[in-house]
């Protein structure tokens, strides 16, 4: 099973929930394997803090692996902007679809995680966003990382509509809190007049990508 894990914008906690997703599922006995295709960050941040070392921390497996070292781009911007300002050569979504093929080895696990960067129209590539690396990828399953907070209403609805045809999309309200009332409207909002798949846990998510 091959899992997408966007967000519906940066900053929304998407390396958290995808790292926790694989513990969780882990712990069901659940093999995972976790992919970033490319990433960037902070020229002075540690290395044991990209997002890489921290999917590879929660799967098992070495942060080379979960991204290639030649797409880590140490500057806090988009992959393919990164890229121009680093002199780098360019990011091709066609490139990057194969990298991932060939990424998961003979045995690939039950689960197959590729986290996105930034939002789903965030640019992934040159040629592409989150959205066309998605299509390409052709996932059974879509966790959709959204705030819980005012806002979110707006920004759920359009990545899930253009995603669901994609994939079937599961929407994680990342950081609710139950004793929050806008947080618990915006949950009732989503579910009974949008339809949406909402959970707000990550046990909730791995039952939702599990069944």
């Amino acid at each position: 099973m091959v899992i997408v894990v966007a967000g519906t914008g940066t900053e929304v906690g998407k390396t958290w929930v995808a790292a926790r997703l694989a513990t969780t599922l882990r712990d069901r006995a659940v093999t995972v394997q976790a992919r970033k295709p490319a990433q960037s960050f902070e020229p002075d941040d540690p290395a044991e803090g990209t997002d890489a070392a921290l999917l590879g921390a929660a799967t098992g497996e070495d942060p080379t692996t979960v991204c290639p070292p030649h797409r880590w781009y140490p500057t806090a911007m988009a992959p393919p902007m990164a890229a121009d300002v680093l002199g780098r050569e360019r990011l091709v979504l066609a490139d990057l679809v194969h990298e991932l093929a060939g990424s998961w080895g003979d045995g690939p696990a039950d689960v197959q995680m590729v986290e996105l960067a930034g939002g789903i129209w965030s640019p992934i590539a040159h040629d592409g966003d989150g959205l066309d690396l998605t299509a390409a990828l052709a996932p059974d399953h879509v966790v959709l990382v959204a705030d819980a907070g005012l806002g979110t209403i707006n920004s759920i609805r359009p990545a899930v509509a253009a995603l669901s045809p994609v994939a079937p999309v599961t929407t994680l309200l990342n950081r609710f809190d139950p004793d929050a009332e806008l947080h618990r409207r915006n949950l009732d909002w989503l579910r009974a007049r949008d339809g949406f798949d909402v959970v707000t846990s990550i046990t909730e998510l791995a039952d939702a990508v599990s069944g």
